[in-house]
């Protein structure tokens, strides 16, 4: 079968027609693949944001819980006096209080100015700085059980962490001329204060 120019004539329009519509069914094809490939970024994307949203939003929660936790520890901190300036007025009064309540014969003591302490092995104090307050005690014992009972007396009756390094004991006779033997001990040791970082003085 031959076509002629005019049978040509009689087809073109269909002809154009169907490269027309094979024409668009290829942009639609093109533009379908490239929103099903936009969605699927999309909501990829959607995905990660979600996921990042909930790792902070768990991340919130565990650090309010976690503020509550240590909201009790700081006040219990700071009411028992380890948190904060040093209190050496308080240190001196209640060591007053002590020596009235005659648990020792006699005890002499002396407190260093603060400086900072570094404890071995090291520790994470977190945004405090560990500051150390040495005082160093002398006594006369009639037996070891005093030296057991002051410092129990210490660490109940005066708020604040006293930080007990060693102690010497020696038996000394009485200088009065009294035959029964006494002692005298030396100790060292400090008061321990957390002071929050970049405070001011």
């Amino acid at each position: 079968m031959r076509f002629t120019p005019s049978d040509f004539q009689l087809i073109r329009s269909s002809v154009l027609a169907i490269f027309a519509a094979i024409f668009a069914s290829a942009v639609v094809l093109y533009s379908s693949a490239r929103y099903a490939e936009q969605t699927r970024k999309d909501h990829h994307d959607a995905l990660q944001q979600l996921n990042a949203a909930r790792s902070q939003l768990n991340g919130a929660l565990e650090d309010k819980e976690n503020m509550a936790a240590y909201a009790d520890e700081y006040a219990t901190l700071a009411d028992f006096g380890i948190i904060g300036e040093d209190r050496r007025l308080d240190w001196v009064e209640g060591l007053e209080n002590i020596r009235q309540q005659n648990l020792v014969t006699d005890f002499r003591y002396n407190i260093a100015p603060q400086i900072p302490y570094a404890p071995q092995p090291p520790i994470a104090s977190g945004d405090f700085d560990i500051r150390y307050s040495e005082m160093k005690l002398q006594f006369d014992l009639l037996h070891e059980g005093q030296l057991l009972d002051f410092f129990t007396a210490l660490r109940s009756q005066i708020k604040g962490w006293y930080l007990l390094e060693g102690c010497t004991m020696q038996r000394t006779a009485a200088s009065d001329g009294n035959p029964a033997i006494h002692l005298t001990a030396e100790c060292n040791g400090g008061w321990i204060t957390l002071k929050k970082r970049n405070e001011a003085p």
